[in-house]
């Protein structure tokens, strides 16, 4: 029989900001607070872009003092999700050997091209079925081999599992988390020695692997003195790639959805059984992802909300600082269509004067360059938009999958234009919310594995849904227009949008 309601501390590691929740739950009820906030900036030293983890962690370990302070220094749990491939690297004694490498940083292309003179890429995603992306955990390895900071590393730690381990004093490396380096066998869910042996990757600096779910040591007593909270705490495991936490956390009924999980990325596709990794996949440049409870995660990346995140910072930089509320209304009532781009495009991938970059994008596709920044922006979520589109269409294809319904989860549920274009666009409704789906998600792997809520990812997903606010767009307008553009966009690009 399931327990009475627990507390548990969801640690949310975003590309911006991270979070930590407060969630309570119990059978029929799940209740997420927010208790702290605190921004992730990047800092460029030495011609390296590199993440503060240090500040970071101060801001885990002020988030779960504040954590205690709602509930009188009592916690039930602990967990911690993040981004995906980046790492920290730990000597023999488990000091960290300097700041991880932001995957932004260019270092990447020199780890891409030594990885393709190893193995071909058509051989690297039949073992991984993992899509290209430059910044993939394999591709940073290979950039750094040969530098002293990675022969002298005993460990490579993804970041969540770093966070833990700094928490907890006790290393493993996270399953779902671990599916994003391009090294682990989506069929086994075990590592891919095969590649391994052909980049000449070092398995033996990864911690063993751990599933959603399993235990991953208490809190440390020295955190317990900083936080205020009363031992012993247990950490769990949870879905450590956000995605993977805001996947689980998707408020579906039955099989035939599709999720965007919207956010500095917007990852859309849909969830399997078994993976795909036939040509026609890799030709399409969908990922298998692991997810909570045994689920492979089919998806495409997209650039999502990173662009106008740049956006909003370049014309800040130049004393033109926009509102978002007002520049989204604004962008509402300017022309649909009119000027789109390949979201898709890893020239993209950089920060720097990304307005400047769209409209150089669109004078070369033939549309009109945004002329302001409403414009810039509607530019922006039309292209968001298609690229849900082609993303969601062409996962239906190839997973042979069908989908009756989208769930937009994330920070971009919160964007009622796209999400309200998004529907337009597939020609399908579309389902927003939870904003927070990966806490939720992070948060019930948590209270299932304790007790204090029991049942099938179904069942979990069914407390989401009659438990959360959500919100419904139904598709508008003329289908024929997006497909249109898309066609349009694709013959002007050479890509997908």
């Amino acid at each position: 029989m399931p327990t009475a309601q627990q507390t548990f501390a969801a640690v949310d590691l975003g590309a911006s900001s991270g979070r930590v929740m407060l969630g309570r739950a119990g059978e029929g009820s799940l209740l997420l607070t927010e208790v702290h906030r605190f921004p992730n900036r990047p800092v460029a030293a030495g011609g390296t872009l590199h993440w503060d983890i240090l500040s970071l962690f101060q801001g885990v370990l002020d988030g779960l003092r504040a954590a205690g302070r709602e509930t009188g220094g009592r916690l039930d749990g602990v967990g911690v999700d993040g981004w995906a491939v980046d790492y920290g690297l730990l000597d023999a004694t488990g000091a960290l050997l300097g700041n991880p490498v932001h995957y932004r940083d260019p270092r990447t292309a020199e780890g891409v091209a030594r990885v393709q003179a190893a193995v071909p890429f058509e051989e690297l995603y039949a073992a991984t079925g993992i899509q290209h992306l430059p910044f993939n955990t394999l591709y940073q390895l290979a950039a750094a081999a040969g530098t002293p900071q990675l022969g002298a590393a005993d460990k490579a730690v993804l970041v969540p599992d770093l966070i833990a381990y700094w928490l907890t004093g006790e290393l493993g490396t996270e399953l779902t988390n671990a599916s994003t380096t391009q090294l682990i066998d989506p069929r086994t869910g075990g590592w891919s020695r095969l590649v391994a042996e052909r980049t000449g990757t070092d398995l033996s600096l990864f911690p063993p692997l751990r599933h959603p779910g399993d235990p991953a040591g208490t809190l440390l007593p020295d955190v317990l003195a900083r936080t205020g909270l009363a031992g012993p705490v247990p950490v769990t495991a949870v879905g450590s790639h956000d995605t993977a936490s805001a996947v689980a956390a998707v408020p579906a009924g039955g099989s035939a959805f599709a999720y965007i999980a919207t956010g500095t990325w917007s990852l859309a596709g849909t969830e399997l059984d078994a993976p795909v990794v036939g040509d026609a996949s890799r030709a399409a440049n969908f990922t298998n992802e692991l997810g909570v409870d045994g689920t492979v995660r089919y998806l495409r990346n997209v650039m999502g909300l990173w662009l106008l995140q740049e956006c909003l910072r370049a014309w800040e930089a130049d004393g033109r600082p926009q509102e978002l509320a007002a520049l989204l209304e604004e962008a509402g009532r300017r022309q649909p269509l009119r000027s789109v781009v390949d979201a898709g495009n890893p020239a993209f991938i950089a920060p720097g004067d990304m307005p400047r970059r769209l409209a150089e994008a669109c004078r070369r596709t033939g549309y009109p360059e945004p002329r302001n920044p409403a414009e810039t922006a509607r530019c922006v979520l039309d292209s968001l938009a298609l690229a849900h589109r082609e993303a969601l269409t062409e996962a239906q294809e190839l997973s042979g999958r069908p989908v009756k319904v989208v769930h937009v989860v994330g920070g971009g549920a919160r964007n009622a234009l796209l999400c309200q274009l998004t529907a337009d666009a597939c020609g399908l409704p579309v389902v927003a919310g939870p904003a927070e789906a990966a806490a939720l998600g992070n948060v019930l792997v948590q209270a299932r594995a304790a007790g204090s809520v029991s049942g099938s990812l179904a069942d979990l997903r069914e407390l989401v849904r009659t438990t959360q606010p959500l919100c419904r767009y139904e598709p508008r307008g003329d289908a024929g227009e997006w497909a249109g553009a898309a066609e349009r966009l694709r013959a002007t690009s050479g890509a997908r949008p």
